[in-house]
C-alpha cells in the first residue's frame, strides 16, 4: 500500500505538471516566453514525464522490469535539470535552487524500491519456507 501511495504521488505530481504546461497556464515550471524559445527541451521533459508515469503504474502492479525504467527516467529528467542550469537556460524552475536541490528527486524512488525489493524478498523467503 506504501508503493501505491507514494507512486500515486509521483504520478500525480507528473500529471499535473504535464497538464498546467499543455491544457493550463504553462507557466509555472518555464515561464511564459521560455516555452515557445526552448520547446525542445519542453518536450523532453514531457516525453520523460509520461516515461515515469508509465513505469510507475508497472512497479505499482508489481512488475520489477518497471523498477529499471522507472530510475532510466528518473534520472534522465534529472539530467535534463542539470543541462537547463548549466547552460543557463531560462527556465523560471531554475531561480533561487542550489544545484544539489535537484537530487531530491531521487528520495521517493530510492523509497519505492527499498520496499519493492523488500516485498519479493520476503515473498521469496516464505516460498521458500514451504
Amino acid at each position: 500500500m506504501i508503493i501505491w501511495a507514494l507512486a500515486g504521488l509521483l504520478i500525480f505530481y507528473h500529471v499535473y505538471t504535464l497538464y498546467d504546461l499543455y491544457l493550463g497556464s504553462g507557466t509555472d515550471l518555464y515561464g511564459a516566453t521560455t516555452v515557445n524559445e526552448h520547446a525542445k527541451f519542453v518536450h523532453a521533459q514531457s516525453i520523460l514525464r509520461i516515461l515515469i508515469i508509465a513505469s510507475l503504474l508497472l512497479v505499482a502492479m508489481n512488475r520489477r522490469f518497471a523498477l529499471y525504467g522507472m530510475w532510466i527516467a528518473i534520472s534522465a529528467l534529472v539530467a535534463t535539470h542539470y543541462w537547463a542550469l548549466f547552460f543557463e537556460l531560462p527556465f523560471s524552475f531554475l531561480d533561487g535552487r542550489h544545484p544539489l536541490s535537484y537530487l531530491k528527486g531521487f528520495i521517493i524512488p530510492t523509497v519505492i524500491t527499498f520496499l519493492f525489493l523488500s516485498m519479493n524478498t520476503n515473498r521469496e523467503s516464505r516460498k521458500d519456507a514451504a
